[in-house]
């Protein structure tokens, strides 16, 4: 399956859609997608550049001035300073995380992987990630690009969404079904 015939759509649809045409027009793909890794990753774990990016209160300059600074100081790319610049110029910061989402979509249909999204209670090892990874290639028979989330409400366990389908084996989910049962019961 290629990119094009993927469906991104909305806003974030059509930035990530321009960036992906011009990372694949310049031969810049592999590294577009390595930067906005990393800056996903920065928006996760630093609250100052996610409330940064999300802030309707800063001026459209003063966002674009940081975020020019702080993508200086990550070491990204041209071509990924020059797109956020744009998105930050537009006043569309606020979806950046969608952007760069909408061209994870992208980059796994052009690489013929399917997106899988794993939610655990704690932070994943590499070599938990490649577990499942592998355990879902096998289930699903073909590549899969793996992103993982952190919610720990969940308690323990996983919970896995690829396309429309979902496995839930989350501890939270099994003491609810628990809850259910044992009111059916009384």
């Amino acid at each position: 399956m290629s990119a094009e015939n993927i469906t991104v759509s909305g806003i974030a649809g059509r930035y990530a859609t321009a960036l992906f045409d011009l990372a694949v027009s310049t031969k810049q793909l592999d590294a577009v997608a390595a930067d906005l890794a990393v800056i996903k990753s920065m928006m996760q774990e630093s609250a100052d550049l996610a409330r940064l990016v999300r802030s309707p209160i800063i001026s459209r300059n003063d966002q674009a001035k940081a975020m020019t600074a702080v993508l200086e100081k990550m070491g990204v790319g041209d071509l990924v300073r020059r797109f956020i610049g744009t998105v930050a110029h537009n006043r569309r910061l606020a979806a950046l995380s969608d952007m760069i989402a909408a061209f994870g979509k992208l980059l796994a249909a052009e690489r013929g992987e399917v997106v899988a999204k794993v939610t655990s209670a704690k932070k994943l090892s590499d070599s938990q990630i490649e577990a499942v990874s592998a355990a879902l290639k096998s289930a699903i028979g073909s590549n899969v690009n793996l992103e993982s989330d952190v919610d720990e409400s969940l308690i323990g366990g996983l919970v896995i969404k690829v396309g429309s389908r979902m496995v839930d084996s989350s501890i939270r989910t099994k003491l609810q079904n628990l809850k259910f049962a044992m009111k059916g019961v009384g």
